[in-house]
């Protein structure tokens, strides 16, 4: 077993930790091999972006010029005749070709309001309602696996992992950035503003700055590659979570998810080239608080919805498909809103189920307190 020196400097060389008392005793990774990592991106993800329904006959009418981003529908990357994966997700599309990345499409909460923060509370309470539980749905994930702890890498401690069970939480150290550092921060909080945001835009490109952060794939790529670091570790946690704000895309959407999904999509490289063989072992979730209006408003944005889409990830997902039922464009909720057409916490019951092995009643009684009636979603794990 590594000492707490050698943990250090194996895995955060140069980083800050706030660590639980014992560091040294984490549960042994050899009786637990499954992987799990969940993706929490804060803003409400467009689920018709990243998974846009080509196929879909008014889909191009609905959505005006944010259809078909870039080069039309020939840059898209079809995934069947339905639907397909947006421009900038190309490895993630190696992935689906390999079967390791699956979607699942309009996926909501029991709460259908359209406040962040009360929607994300819900998300990661794991309840049917934002102020349902104190505690966290991973943390009490975590707390069914006998020896297990769990990691956040974040700044802060999100209510998906507060709880009684152990959670590490990672942050990197505060250092020098330079202009492309400081341009994408602030370029993900000019994006919700109408006014500033493309002004902002004509600026960085005036001083020939891209916003993308160093190292390729911005802050995102960088945190996904440390989960994979801390996952494959010996005698390190098994579950983590991480975390990705600025997908709030009120307006220049395109430009927006451009960069956003580039991210995700070079992180999700760098996490599978980390965990090297580990990877057979993991199943990646990424998941949004909710989706976006299937219009596109004056500022070239797309408003707070309902549906958004799962993405699963890792050799542990069964790939290669869009699982889940769906509801289609010929009738929408609000008469704006893509339906749910399944509950996100039965996708994530049945990866917790097939992937972890927790039993349906700690899932419907305790994970997910009275939630007998989201049934686990079957076939997302191989």
């Amino acid at each position: 077993m590594l000492n707490r020196r050698q943990f250090l400097a194996r895995l955060a060389g140069g980083c800050s930790l706030l660590l639980w008392p014992g560091v040294t005793t984490l549960a042994d990774g050899a009786r637990q091999p499954q992987r799990l990592l969940v993706v929490l991106l804060r803003g409400a993800m467009d689920g018709l972006a990243a998974v846009p329904c080509y196929g879909e006959p008014r889909f191009e009418e609905l959505r005006g010029e944010l259809a078909f981003p870039g080069q039309g529908q020939e840059a898209m990357y079809r995934l069947d005749d339905t639907f397909a994966l947006h421009p900038s997700l190309g490895f993630c599309h190696q992935l689906f070709r390999r079967q390791e990345f699956a979607v699942v499409h309009a996926c909501g909460l029991p709460y259908t309001g359209r406040s962040h923060f009360d929607a994300q509370d819900c998300l990661e309470n794991g309840s049917d309602s934002p102020d349902g539980s104190r505690t966290g749905w991973l943390n009490r994930t975590v707390g069914e696996l006998q020896g297990q702890k769990g990691l956040s890498i974040s700044s802060a401690r999100p209510l998906l992992v507060r709880g009684d069970a152990p959670f590490m939480t990672w942050s990197p150290t505060p250092g020098k950035h330079g202009p492309e550092d400081l341009a994408k921060r602030v370029a993900d909080l000019y994006a919700e503003d109408a006014r500033l945001s493309e002004p902002f835009a004509q600026a960085l490109l005036s001083q020939q700055i891209v916003p993308d952060g160093r190292g390729g794939g911005g802050q995102l790529a960088g945190v996904m590659q440390s989960a994979g670091r801390f996952l494959s570790a010996e005698n390190a946690p098994r579950i983590a979570m991480v975390q990705d704000g600025g997908w709030d895309t009120h307006a220049r959407q395109n430009a927006v998810l451009k960069r956003k999904l580039k991210g995700l999509d070079a992180g999700m490289k760098r996490l599978q080239a980390t965990l090297g063989d580990d990877w057979r072992h993991t199943a990646v979730v990424v998941v949004t608080e909710f989706g976006r209006t299937v219009g596109i408003n004056g500022t070239r944005g797309t408003d707070h919805g309902t549906a958004s889409s799962v993405l699963l990830a890792g050799g542990a997902v069964k790939g290669g498909k869009v699982h889940g039922d769906w509801p289609g464009l010929s009738r929408l909720r609000d008469n704006r809103d893509l339906i749910a057409a399944q509950d996100m916490r039965s996708v994530l019951k049945g990866v917790l189920r097939d992937h972890l092995n927790i039993d349906v009643q700690a899932l419907d009684a305790r994970v997910f307190p009275d939630s007998r009636d989201a049934r686990p979603l079957d076939g997302l794990i191989v």
